[in-house]
């Protein structure tokens, strides 16, 4: 009877359990599907090709994005040219060729946490005063895009060595006992499998780089045009929503505020599509 009863109260402890964990994935859906709601019912109808494709002057008059658009891409693009490759190899080798529990790693694990959790502001004000003026590369959508690839290197870092930590020693033992070299056991056979992962964290990266504002007007500028250089200042989406913020005063401005924050959501998305869709193409030419 004790035994019966110890029975019915695990049962009962993990149907518990199990209806928590889906009400907060459902809380969390609700949470997104709320916001993008809130954001498209509210901008949706402001969206027109002019004011995606035409130039920016000021409130009132042409307020198109494109500029936006483009210095946001390039942004991205070059941020993560930068910060993948180092996040990856640095992944690559704390997990496959420094000594577990050696000094090094540590030291390279403890940098890695405390950039992670500096604020995006203080990573604004070195990139100013370091690559801005040290350097004299200006605001530039360079100088932003190194700060940028600062900022998100500890997220790409730590979650690809996760990745990597997360495919089966098997495949290593494995690859090595058919003769292959370290260097081609990680491309062909760990890379592929923790692709997922990596995927993941350019993915958090991209979103992370759109997102950021502090760090981008201070190094790259808040310039209403498009960039014909990577030397050139240029304003991102969301540096350009919050220069609308700070002006909302009339429902002309409140549309404007509300397409443009449209309009960063479905670059959002449009980008995380086409890094899944690389990711898988690159997965099927490794296999």
């Amino acid at each position: 009877m004790t035994q019966l009863s110890n029975k019915q109260n695990r049962d009962f402890k993990d149907k518990a359990a199990l209806a928590g964990v889906w009400a907060s994935a459902a809380l969390t859906i609700v949470f997104l599907l709320w916001v993008v709601w809130h954001i498209l019912s509210n901008g949706l109808s402001h969206v027109s090709w002019e004011f995606i494709t035409s130039s920016y002057t000021r409130i009132g008059e042409a307020s198109g994005i494109w500029a936006m658009i483009v210095s946001t891409v390039y942004m991205v693009g070059l941020s993560l040219s930068i910060a993948a490759p180092l996040g990856i190899m640095t992944a690559i080798y704390l997990t496959e060729y420094a000594k577990p529990g050696s000094k090094l790693v540590e030291l390279i694990r403890f940098c890695v946490e405390s950039l992670a959790g500096i604020p995006s502001i203080v990573y604004g004000l070195f990139g100013m005063t370091f690559f801005v003026t040290v350097l004299g590369l200006g605001f530039s959508i360079l100088a932003g895009s190194l700060t940028l690839s600062m900022l998100i290197l500890p997220v790409i870092i730590r979650t690809t060595e996760e990745a990597l930590m997360a495919v089966p020693m098997s495949y290593r033992e494995g690859g090595y006992a058919l003769g292959s070299s370290k260097i081609y056991t990680i491309w062909r056979l760990i890379l592929p499998n923790a692709l997922p992962g990596i995927v993941t964290s350019i993915i958090l990266s991209t979103g992370r780089v759109i997102g950021e504002s502090a760090p981008v007007f201070l190094t790259a500028g808040m310039v209403t045009q498009i960039p014909e250089s990577v030397l050139d200042s240029g304003r991102t989406l969301t540096v350009h929503l919050y220069k609308l913020t700070q002006e909302l005063f009339t429902q002309h401005e409140w549309d404007q505020a509300y397409a443009t924050a449209t309009i960063l959501i479905v670059l959002v998305l449009i980008l995380n599509l086409i890094t899944k869709f690389i990711a898988t193409r690159f997965d099927k030419h490794t296999h």
